[in-house]
């Protein structure tokens, strides 16, 4: 049997499927009228085929032209084809079927901008704002994946809970009133050059320090995202080197950009060490974490939270409900972490009742909110949408695999770690078993499609398998195609283009069906909570050997705080938080870290 297979390769540093469709669509368009806006479809572009029907007077059968003629007849032909899908029933239902766009080749002549990561608005038969979700009103074509990205995944089952809905309203508000450049902000910049803080603020902030990897950013991010939440206080983001490149605002009326003339200038060096940090002022009594706090006179105008892998017991107080008391008095907090931390929010007794409303699908805090917060930049877009459009959307599953290995004796690929994915991928049913022999079997009309996505910094894992299903059959006839887009050799975390394709890759592997991920990996944490996956982990291995089992099912979507406290704070002593409520347990692949599940009983 021929198998299909994924051999397309990199060309000058550039993604696999930047040339192709586009290449093909743009020479199409050449030939085509420019499209009709549609006052109905806030901006979407429809065909201008249709346009032109619907917008010039009627005339006989006879009288039309053969050119639309023959449109009108593909027309017919297409909604035929969608009532039989809609009514027949079937493997999937096509309207919820993220590879929707695909099935409208037949008018594609038609379509402009498709190729580039638009939908046509009588695609559009969606919920762009996910259920309420998002805010409506935005400028869709300067973000076009806000709006859009919806088009490329399964309908979601995670429906946003309806007071979150209220509480994301609540917070635009807030944050167009005492976001940047206006009259609130202004004044509490000036109360923070004066040194002195005021319990009188009227806004209060969280700022947020760029700071690790791009899957560590987005985790700690969301978490001091909610963390702004549950505190009623306005985030603020550093943008780092890269951070406008990456994601557009999420905001609908201000931006989450820190302003460049922002008082305190040395915030991206603070560490453990530094004085200012909320540990060291309870060291040297510059504040006390008694009930009544620190006294009007000496409540400073602002602290630093340290609260990243090194942090030590007296910043693991930021989790303890007298110290929440403490903190809600200072004005302005910086917050610098490399965890997703929220776990530990929900063991916080301050917040246990706030969380419950917000979530009553306890293990969605990073699904909802990061798909509330991460909306691809144009430019990562274009990267996501010609890469899916080319060698995922025809497929009839597709199944991701994110490889992070990180064994630092010698250079992979590793045969260990070769063999337990493939251990893990047959043993789960994920892909098929091969075929003894190389001989070709005949091949069905029917025969389904299977389009892997590999991700890797490593491209001898992607040439392996790719080579394995290219050389042998499958024993059950299904046609393997095995793709990845980049591979960087080694991680760059201050290079804006290798963080571009590694945010297009994590979003690629969220629109998966099916997503394999490796132990530790912050990288597949944020591609398996965009996607609301529940992923097989691989275990980590020891002393190069497979382990047994080679992976495991995950017990949530959500990610896995790596560094959480073991503390009590009313008894002051150690304990193991991932023991104290059913819905906050130890991590399947770090055995001391915590993660929330949705689950209210032991």
């Amino acid at each position: 049997m021929i198998q299909k297979i994924g051999c397309n390769e990199k060309v000058g540093g550039v993604l696999r499927g930047d040339f192709g469709v586009d290449s093909l669509m743009d020479m199409k368009r050449m030939r085509r009228s420019p499209p009709a806006a549609d006052p109905e479809s806030d901006g979407a572009l429809r065909p201008a085929a249709i346009v032109a029907a619907t917008e010039k007077k009627p005339r006989g059968i006879a009288h039309q032209r053969p050119g639309s003629l023959l449109l009108l007849l593909l027309l017919l032909l297409f909604v035929l084809f969608l009532l039989f899908a809609i009514f027949s029933g079937g493997h999937r239902s096509l309207l919820l079927d993220r590879s929707l766009a695909a099935r409208y080749e037949v008018l594609e002549e038609t379509v402009q901008g498709f190729g580039n990561g638009t939908i046509p608005s009588f695609v559009a038969a969606k919920d762009k704002l996910l259920h309420g979700l998002l805010a409506a009103g935005f400028d869709d074509q300067s973000c076009l994946s806000r709006y859009h990205s919806v088009f490329f995944r399964k309908e979601s089952p995670h429906i946003p809970s309806p007071y979150l809905l209220v509480k994301l309203r609540k917070y635009e508000s807030l944050h167009e009133k005492c976001g940047p450049n206006g009259q609130f902000y202004k004044q509490s910049t000036e109360q923070l050059r004066s040194g002195h803080g005021s319990r009188s603020a009227e806004c209060k902030y969280v700022v947020w320090i760029s700071y690790s990897g791009l899957g560590n950013r987005m985790l700690s991010l969301s978490s001091a995202f909610l963390y702004a939440l549950l505190a009623n206080r306005v985030l603020l983001v550093d943008k780092g080197s890269d951070m406008n490149d990456l994601f557009c605002e999420p905001f609908p009326a201000n931006s989450w950009i820190l302003p460049a003339d922002f008082p305190i200038k040395e915030f991206t060096n603070f560490d453990i060490k530094t004085p200012t940090s909320y540990a060291n002022m309870l060291r040297s009594k510059a504040i006390t974490n008694h009930i009544d706090g620190a006294s009007t006179h000496s409540l400073p105008a602002y602290t630093y939270l340290h609260l990243s892998h090194d942090y030590d017991v007296f910043d693991k107080l930021f989790f303890c409900e007298d110290d929440q008391r403490v903190l809600d008095n200072i004005p302005w907090l910086l917050l610098r972490s490399n965890n997703y931390f929220v776990p530990s929010l929900f063991l916080v007794p301050t917040y246990k009742e706030e969380l419950r409303k917000l979530f009553p699908e306890k293990d969605t805090a990073f699904h909802h909110l990061g798909r509330y917060l991460f909306h691809p930049t144009n430019s990562v877009w274009g990267l996501i949408s010609r890469y899916y459009n080319s060698y995922l959307a025809k497929a009839d599953e597709r199944v991701g695999i994110q490889v992070r290995v990180f064994d630092e004796g010698g250079t992979g690929p590793f045969q260990y770690v070769l063999d337990q994915i493939l251990a893990c991928t047959v043993k789960e049913k994920l892909l098929p078993d091969l075929s003894p022999g190389q001989e070709a079997a005949v091949l069905s009309p029917n025969a389904r499609s299977i389009a892997v996505l590999m991700t890797s910094l490593d491209s001898g894992y992607y040439e392996k398998i790719r080579n394995m299903f290219w050389e042998r059959p499958t024993t059950s006839g299904e046609i393997i195609s095995i793709y990845q887009p980049s591979y960087e050799g080694h991680q760059q975390t201050e290079k804006r283009t290798h963080n571009m394709k590694a945010l297009a890759e994590m979003y690629l592997l969220s629109m998966t069906d099916t997503l394999v991920t490796s132990a530790w990996s912050t990288f597949g944490y944020v591609a398996q909570g965009l996607g609301g996956l529940q992923p097989w982990i691989l275990l980590k291995p020891e002393n190069k050997t497979v382990p047994d089992p080679p992976c495991r099912r995950a017990m949530s979507i959500e990610p896995c705080f790596h560094a959480p406290p073991f503390y009590d704070c009313k008894t002051k002593q150690g304990i193991d938080t991932g023991a104290l409520v059913p819905h906050v347990r130890h991590c399947e692949d770090v055995s001391w870290g915590l993660k929330v599940v949705n689950q209210d009983e032991w």
